[in-house]
Formats: structure tokens, sequence, C-alpha cells
């Protein structure tokens, strides 16, 4: 696998009073994304909930290269470019793309894994969260911090 690949479906209430996708809009659709990822990855909300994790975002940050239109077909990659070996810190790049393939934004993410009961940084990252993150593709720049 490449990428997690996801087709967008605008609505209305995305939009800006330009007519183009908002840009609160853009990292709704990223944090959804990654969410769809690590319950795909086994990571659901109850599996999270019942070992007392879950993912903490340090920077998100979207670089908007293209408008996007409500009737646009768009399309988002999203990958890994940096993690460590124990999945503890780990960086997202989710690229929206339009059907001739050009880059409209790009957003990364910086996180890491929080104990929610001790509501610290979860260091090591429980075993089952290095296993999902280490499934999801990386960039051709991955970088092992």
């Amino acid at each position: 696998m490449a990428s997690f690949s996801k087709q967008l479906s605008f609505r209305w209430s995305d939009l800006d009073p330009n007519f183009h996708v908002r840009h609160s809009a853009y990292y709704d659709f990223g944090a959804q994304h990654r969410i769809e990822i690590l319950e795909s990855l086994g990571l659901t909300m109850k599996v999270l909930q019942t070992n007392h994790f879950g993912p903490i975002l340090f920077r998100e940050e979207c670089v908007f290269r293209k408008e996007i239109g409500l009737s646009d077909t768009i399309f988002m990659h999203t990958k890994i470019s940096k993690m460590r070996p124990d999945a503890s810190r780990w960086s997202i790049v989710h690229e929206f793309k339009n059907e001739e393939d050009k880059l409209c934004a790009t957003i990364t993410v910086d996180g890491a894994w929080m104990d929610t009961k001790l509501r610290k940084i979860a260091n090591p990252t429980p075993e089952i969260a290095m296993e999902a993150m280490n499934r999801i593709p990386k960039t051709e720049d991955f970088i092992a911090l």
C-alpha cells in the first residue's frame, strides 16, 4: 500500500465566504482520516479507552497551494513522515490532491501517545499502538527519529 487514501465529499458548510473550502475544514478532514486509519488498524475507540491511551498533537500545520471548491474531486493521501522506533512520537502527512494529481494542500501533524489515566506522554508506547503505526505507509523521505 502506497498510502491510506480517501476521496473527500464536501458539504456547503465546508465552504468559506469566497466559495472555496474553509481552512479549518482541512484540519477536520485530516483528524477524521487519522481516526479512520487507526480504527482500520485495530485501534478502535474501545481499544484506546480500555488500554487508557490515545493520540495527542503537538503541532498541526497546513500549507495551502490550490483552491478547492464544492464540486471538486479531491483525494487525501496519508503517510507517516517521521517516527521513533517505539512509535512514541511521530509525524503524519496528509496530501490533498485533485483529479489531475495536483497538490492542493498538505497538512503535517506532530504527535505522540498519552496515558489517559496519568495524563502524561505514554513512553514506552503500548505495543498495540506500535504495531499499528508500523503498518502505516511511510513517505519517501521518512526519518526514523
